[in-house]
C-alpha cells in the first residue's frame, strides 16, 4: 500500500485524522514518535523557519527542499501546505512535488498577495489538472477561503463554501478545507451538505476533538499554533530569564 493510499484512507468522517502541523524534520519526528499516523506542515510555520513571511514569499525551491527534509525524516505520510501552488503549472507542480516524497498537499483558493478569492471555475480547473497529472499519487486537500476572507454575509459565505466544495470534489479533490470555521452548528451543516471528507482547523481549543468528531469531520489540523506556542514560551519566559541571570528552567 502506498503512503498516498494510507493517507487517503485516514480521512474517515466521524473518526477524523488528527494531523499536527510540523515545520521541520525535528518537529515532524516528534509528531511521529507521539504516535500520530501522519504529519502535516504549516506554510506559515515553514516560512518562519526559512526566514520569510507567509503568503508565498518563500522561494518555491526552498519550500520544496523543506518538504523533502521532512518527508525523508519520518516513515508516516506527509502532507504539505502548498499555498496557491507558487504559480507552478500543474504538470510541473506535480513533478516537483512528488520528488519531495510528500504524498499530500493543500491548495488554497484565494490569492496570497491580495486575499481575493479565485474564480471557482478557474480553481476547479486547476485542481482537475493537478489531479490528472498526479493520478492517485497525491492526496489533494482543497482549501476554501470563503470564511477566512469574509466573502459576504454569513449566509453568503456558507453558500460560497458549499458551492466550491461541490466543484472541487468533482474536480478530483480528496478532501475540502473550509478554513476559519469554528461554530459547531455551521461545521455540522458543512459536513452534512458536502459529499466528501471535510477538514477543519482546531482553532484555539474552544471546541474539543470529540466535538468535531460528533459533527462528522474527517480531518483536524492546527496550522502554526504549536510553533507559536513553543516560540512564545522561548521569547516570553526563557530569554527574559537568561537576560535577568535567572535559571530559565527553574520552577
Amino acid at each position: 500500500m502506498s503512503l498516498a493510499t494510507t493517507l487517503r484512507g485516514l480521512h474517515v468522517p466521524g473518526t477524523p485524522l488528527v494531523v499536527p502541523n510540523a515545520w521541520d524534520a525535528a518537529s515532524a519526528r516528534l509528531i511521529e514518535a507521539a504516535g500520530f499516523p501522519a504529519v502535516a506542515t504549516s506554510s506559515n510555520a515553514t516560512a518562519a523557519v526559512l526566514g520569510y513571511d507567509d503568503g508565498e514569499y518563500a522561494p518555491v525551491g526552498e519550500v520544496l527542499t523543506a518538504a523533502t527534509q521532512i518527508a525523508r525524516s519520518v516513515a508516516v505520510p506527509v502532507t504539505v501546505d502548498f499555498e496557491r501552488g507558487y504559480r507552478l503549472a500543474p504538470a510541473e507542480l506535480v513533478e516537483r512535488f512528488l520528488a519531495t516524497g510528500a504524498v499530500g498537499l493543500n491548495l488554497e483558493d484565494s490569492e496570497p498577495s491580495t486575499g481575493e478569492l479565485v474564480d471557482p471555475s478557474e480553481q476547479a480547473d486547476f485542481l482537475a489538472a493537478v489531479r490528472a497529472a498526479a493520478g492517485d499519487a497525491l492526496v489533494i486537500n482543497a482549501r476554501i477561503d470563503a470564511f477566512v476572507r469574509k466573502a459576504g454575509t454569513a449566509e453568503e459565505q456558507l453558500r460560497t463554501a458549499l458551492d466550491r466544495a461541490t466543484r472541487y470534489l468533482a474536480a478530483g479533490a480528496d478532501c475540502v478545507y473550509p478554513i476559519g470555521v469554528g461554530d459547531l452548528d455551521l461545521i455540522g451543516t458543512l459536513v452534512k451538505e458536502t459529499d466528501g471528507p471535510v477538514n477543519v482547523g482546531y482553532g484555539q481549543g474552544t471546541n474539543s476533538l470529540a466535538d468535531y468528531s460528533a459533527r462528522g469531520v474527517a480531518r483536524i489540523s492546527f496550522g502554526p499554533m504549536f510553533q507559536r506556542h513553543l516560540y512564545g514560551t522561548f521569547a516570553g519566559s526563557v530569554l527574559p530569564a537568561l537576560r535577568a541571570d535567572r535559571n530559565p528552567f527553574a520552577g
